[in-house]
């Protein structure tokens, strides 16, 4: 059976929790009010959505339990890393369900994204020639492609995901269905057994990005004593000046502004998944380290373009995420 649905949004956290089985957190970066799309479709053995937002912004989740996930970048106007590794138009991402993931999406980017039942992937590659060079190639998070052949298949993709989104009968069309997952697996496996993909590449993950992500998780996970910049220079064993360039080669801004910016999703996650007559916003901005409310507010307001007494709280009826 079928699902179809065409979102927009004003919130990257809504955004996030409105795509289907994935388990993730959107952190926005960049100031201002954030604008994104979503166009999702759901056959019985496939996921496939397309998604746009104006903001930077960094994934943090886990990929869907027993599937085969790829990502197809449709426009990359900046610094993209996935998994650690330095991305771009002519990457391929890959997960394996269950995988935990990292991805730093630069402002503007739309990518689409396809998701295969891992028994239905299996099958199809089992009746390619390449079966085996293509299990080595995805035990990595991003494959190169040639520039030119992956064009020509993102676009067949794309247009195969619009002809599917406009057929009415789609519905009650399991031949449709099947003709949209054929479609997306047979690109996908052609362009990795295609003799011009160097099915021995690897992509190791950057010192720069390590260093990035270590930050992340250290500053997430002690929020009663969120550690300084100095502090985690000291703990990763790195330079002020090496901590720098890291950012600002990977997120593009500086270590403060990423790990408050990061701090500030996660009130704000709070204040949309609590009822104000439950959780103050001071005891909200308290749980993420903040412990100045006008300092706070400020910064909230600069980052989201609203201040956190107008974010929109969770209806005395709605159940708070588990």
């Amino acid at each position: 059976m079928k699902n179809q649905s065409i979102s927009h949004f004003r919130d990257i956290h809504v955004h996030a929790a409105t795509v289907q089985e994935w388990n993730q957190d959107y952190n926005q970066l960049t100031a201002g009010t954030a604008e994104s799309s979503l166009i999702q479709l759901s056959t019985g053995r496939c996921h496939v959505f397309r998604e746009q937002i104006n903001q930077r912004v960094v994934q943090h989740g886990v990929a869907p339990r027993g599937k085969m996930c790829f990502a197809v970048p449709i426009t990359a106007p900046g610094s993209i890393r996935m998994q650690g590794r330095e991305v771009d138009e002519s990457s391929l991402f890959f997960l394996h369900g269950g995988e935990e993931f990292m991805f730093h999406m630069p402002m503007g980017m739309e990518l689409l994204a396809i998701t295969f039942e891992r028994e239905l992937f299996e099958q199809a590659l089992a009746q390619t020639a390449s079966a085996k060079e293509i299990s080595q190639l995805l035990r990595q998070p991003v494959i190169r492609l040639p520039a030119q052949r992956y064009a020509d298949a993102r676009r067949r993709m794309l247009a195969a995901f619009s002809q599917a989104l406009s057929n009415e009968e789609f519905d009650n069309a399991q031949d449709r269905e099947l003709e949209l997952e054929q479609a997306m697996l047979g690109e996908l496996l052609q362009l990795m057994t295609d003799p011009a993909c160097d099915k021995q590449q690897r992509s190791p993950s950057s010192t720069r990005s390590f260093i990035v992500e270590k930050c992340h998780r250290l500053a997430t996970a002690e929020l009663n004593n969120v550690p300084s910049v100095d502090e985690l220079c000291q703990r990763l064993q790195v330079s002020r000046r090496t901590v720098q360039n890291s950012f600002r080669s990977v997120a593009e801004t500086t270590p403060l502004n990423y790990l408050r910016s990061v701090r500030l999703n996660g009130v704000r996650r709070t204040l949309m998944t609590t009822q104000a007559s439950r959780l103050s916003i001071g005891d909200a901005a308290a749980q993420w380290g903040f412990y100045h409310l006008s300092h706070f507010a400020a910064q909230y307001q600069e980052l989201f373009a609203e201040l956190p007494s107008h974010t929109a709280r969770a209806a005395i009826n709605d159940r708070a995420p588990a």
